[in-house]
């Protein structure tokens, strides 16, 4: 696996196993432990201050418990013995991973992985230490605005989603601040790779937020300043765990759903009963559902993939009845010459009166008309987020279910509910469009335990 793919996935591959190592933190005293290890690189005066100040910043900033900081303080000294005894002006990279595997011949895994984290945390530490030199203002926010927007043109020329757009720009706009503006010119790989151990030290993200930052950093390095990212190994990779999702039962969705009118009773109808995103069924386009089939066609859903997935035949005539209301919705914006709708990627080259169509038409249209913030044009879109999301968060208050529940909760719920009900995880997976198996797999820790027929044995000691 090369090291992208290390930093998304994981970290080091433990290869071979000989012998363990104990799990006891090395002592402190001056006669052995830490500061005694064989391997251990004699220490000045001031290095010892810096290793108090090393040993400050474990405690406060990355949170390592008490008895493990000495632990780190060894592997760091180790890595700084180990990078003597390579030769001058040898690749960094493949004197740390000599080192890991150097580690892997006689320690477990779990002490592989401390000390590459060690490591990540001196290199951070030690960066983060660093004078900052002023530059001209004005000449620096000119260079970052240029680049700033080459990197929309190239969003835009590569066919990324408008959304996607705001989300790496948002990114960008943090590294820059996180640089106190530094040149673009003067950026390289490390800067990255201090940013990202940043979003977890300082800022405690979660691992898809820290994915996600480095998606869009890594476009930017790419596309715009034209570097290949080849190892960031260095930066720490978040551990905040992931939380289970919330569920709702049969009975509270019907709570929920009976208290929505209109059209945000069938957006969350629909999204229920197809596990739809909140997103996806915005889009949705009315060529996109057949009522014959029961079936709802996702255009470009996550990842840019197709899928179809289920749509209620209870729905069916609350259906036609909302379509053909917006059917007038129609009729008013062709009888007023307004722009047809967005269509995605080259479509709107291809069939330049396709947006006047009435197969493209949204299905869920909002009430007014807006700006397209890439062409400009006057025209209708779908309706905005917030809409469903404020109504749904009033349903859920005034049903009092004490759950944090959010549209999306929908979604979760018709996962769990179909695999409450005995269907494979694999239609399952389908339906979601989880490309991964194990994205699935996370219902199953949520479904009720009693679908297996198993019963607490709190019963049998309090009969009825």
């Amino acid at each position: 696996m090369n090291t992208l793919g290390v930093f998304i996935y994981g970290g080091h591959k433990k290869t071979r196993k000989s012998g363990s190592a104990s799990a006891d933190p090395p002592s402190s005293s001056p006669n052995g432990g830490y500061w005694a290890d064989r391997n251990a690189v004699a220490i000045s005066n001031e290095a010892e201050e810096a290793c108090v100040t090393f040993r400050e910043y474990l405690r406060e900033r990355a949170h390592i418990p008490e008895k493990a900081i000495p632990w780190y303080q060894k592997w760091v000294s180790e890595y700084e013995a180990f990078l003597h005894s390579c030769k001058p002006g040898a690749d960094r990279s493949a004197c740390r991973q000599d080192f890991l595997n150097h580690l892997s011949g006689s320690k477990e895994d779990w002490q592989v992985r401390q000390a590459l984290e060690a490591i990540q945390h001196s290199f951070f530490w030690s960066a983060s230490k660093a004078p900052v030199e002023k530059k001209q203002a004005t000449h620096v926010n000119g260079d970052w605005a240029r680049a700033t927007n080459e990197c929309r043109n190239r969003l835009a020329l590569k066919g990324r989603s408008y959304r996607t757009e705001k989300t790496y720009i948002y990114w960008l706009k943090d590294f820059r601040e996180y640089l106190r503006a530094l040149p673009v010119h003067e950026i390289k790989q490390d800067h990255l790779t201090r940013f990202l151990t940043y979003l977890v030290v300082d800022r405690h993200v979660s691992i898809s937020t820290q994915k996600q930052a480095f998606n869009a950093l890594l476009f930017f390095f790419r596309n715009i300043l034209n570097m290949d990212v080849t190892d960031v190994r260095l930066a720490l990779r978040s551990k905040v765990p992931r939380k289970l999702p919330v569920v709702l039962t049969p009975q509270e969705v019907k709570q929920i759903l009976d208290l929505l009118k209109g059209r945000y009773r069938l957006m969350a109808s629909l999204i229920y009963g197809g596990g739809l995103r909140l997103r996806e069924c915005l889009s949705l386009r009315i060529k996109d559902i057949d009522t014959d089939r029961c079936c709802i066609t996702v255009r470009s859903g996550k990842g840019d993939k197709d899928r179809q997935t289920l749509f209620p035949e209870c729905l069916a005539r609350d259906y036609r009845d909302h379509v053909e209301q917006m059917r007038g919705v129609f009729r008013e914006d062709r009888m007023n010459d307004v722009p047809g709708v967005f269509l995605p990627g080259a479509l709107s080259r291809k069939y330049p009166k396709g947006g006047e169509s009435w197969a493209w038409f949204w299905v869920f249209p909002s009430h007014r008309l807006s700006i397209d913030p890439r062409t400009g044009i006057l025209r209708r879109h779908s309706m905005y987020p917030t809409s469903l999301q404020r109504a749904f968060a009033e349903s859920v208050r005034r049903t009092g279910i004490p759950k944090k529940a959010s549209v999306h909760s929908l979604r979760h719920s018709f996962a769990t509910h179909l695999i409450e009900e005995g269907y494979d995880i694999r239609t399952v997976q389908e339906l979601l469009g989880h490309a991964n198996l194990q994205t699935t797999m996370i219902y199953t820790h949520v479904a009720r335990k009693n679908v297996l027929g198993v019963r607490s044995p709190m019963n049998a000691l309090m009969p009825d």
